[in-house]
């Protein structure tokens, strides 16, 4: 996976040219008008975002359609001692290439408004078939991190996941949690403030 440590400034390699040339004839970005830094929850669904999101922003979030669809999308505020950070819940997607309304609306979120963090909640059971879609968010130069949720239901399969030799591996910050049991929530939170306090959180190398 040497090829993904690049954290997106190499935009050579014949597999990643096709991908990175479609990214490269997006429209021109929008502003949504917000001031603060934004956090964007990425990932298929049923992996726990939703959890999450409630996790960050607390009971209060405002839930409506985006611009010109009737997809719905979910906003609130993650507050810490030294600052604030909004908070999107982007519709389930499989890969940045939409096939779906809601895929398309969640691409858009990405790639169209200004992204401080894009997080992407994976199962742990099905971390293989998640990954891609991480390869395709670091490819795209979108900060990344990586929240490896389930990690309980993962383990009554025999299924080990070492977040720190995979924090090595892509290149990008990792959090193990199993956020409906309150496993992880604390190191996730305190890891995305540092990202916010400092705009810089340390990545393995």
């Amino acid at each position: 996976m040497d090829c993904h440590k690049c954290q997106g400034s190499c935009h050579g390699g014949k597999k990643a040219g096709g991908f990175l040339q479609f990214l490269s004839n997006k429209e021109e970005p929008i502003t949504p008008g917000q001031t603060l830094p934004q956090l964007a929850l990425v990932g298929m669904p049923n992996v726990g975002k939703s959890v999450l999101f409630n996790a960050l922003t607390g009971t209060y979030a405002t839930v409506s359609n985006y611009p010109g669809t009737t997809v719905e999308v979910s906003r609130g505020v993650f507050r810490t001692a030294a600052t604030e950070l909004a908070v999107v819940d982007t519709p389930g997607m499989y890969s940045l290439l939409p096939i779906t309304d809601e895929e398309k609306v969640a691409r858009d979120l990405l790639l169209k408004e200004p992204i401080a963090l894009a997080l992407h909640v994976v199962d742990g059971k099905n971390l293989g078939r998640m990954l891609p879609l991480t390869f395709q968010l670091i490819e795209a130069s979108l900060p990344v991190m990586l929240a490896v949720n389930m990690m309980d239901e993962a383990q009554q399969l025999g299924i080990e996941i070492k977040g720190d030799y995979l924090e090595k591996e892509l290149g990008i910050p990792v959090v193990t949690l199993a956020a409906a049991r309150n496993v992880g929530l604390r190191e996730l939170k305190s890891r995305v403030a540092a990202y916010v306090e400092s705009g810089n959180l340390s990545r393995a190398h």
